[in-house]
């Protein structure tokens, strides 16, 4: 009879303590706070020169992974509509958000990626060649940050590989 305890103890011990390491381990140890302060702004690239430009944003909050530069995200609201921004900025052809941490709440890549599909939000080239996969090799796919702006302000900002990296 003391054994099944001793076992049953054993059990739940090792399922606490995996569920533990995988939360430290896989959804919290590889992401700091992402910073916004000048030079690291929220940028969107003109479309006349080419150049990425800061625009006006607030209500921010962002992350970003130790380990690879595909884990940027970042949550804001800018007041700048989507019309001007049509007309300014370089739109982007193909976003895929990709998906954030289960902590990180206000990054929905499924709902973002509808909305984009639907055509309820409009995705941006914040910045392209933001950081190379592999920094050693200089035959890497680059990172391009991606920007989807909704109707209402609501904007959200990622990390993906650029097309010319997918083909």
């Amino acid at each position: 009879m003391n054994g099944k305890y001793v076992a049953g103890f054993i059990v739940i011990a090792a399922a606490i303590a995996g569920i533990a390491m995988y939360w430290k381990l896989q959804e919290s140890t590889h992401y700091t706070p992402a910073s916004f302060q000048k030079g690291a702004e929220i940028e969107l690239t003109l479309i006349e020169s080419g150049q990425p430009e800061p625009i006006l944003v607030d209500q921010i909050e962002g992350i970003a992974a130790e380990a690879s530069p595909l884990g940027y995200r970042a949550c804001f609201h800018t007041p700048l509509s989507q019309a001007m921004l049509t007309e300014t900025y370089k739109v982007y052809e193909k976003p895929t958000p990709l998906i954030a941490p289960s902590w990180f709440g206000c990054f929905d890549a499924d709902a973002i990626g509808e909305a984009l599909e639907k055509g309820e939000a409009i995705a941006f080239l914040s910045k392209a060649n933001v950081s190379p996969v592999a920094p050693t090799k200089p035959a890497a796919p680059e990172i391009d940050r991606v920007v989807a702006v909704f109707p209402d302000g609501r904007a959200y900002a990622w990390h993906q590989l650029s097309p010319e990296a997918e083909q």
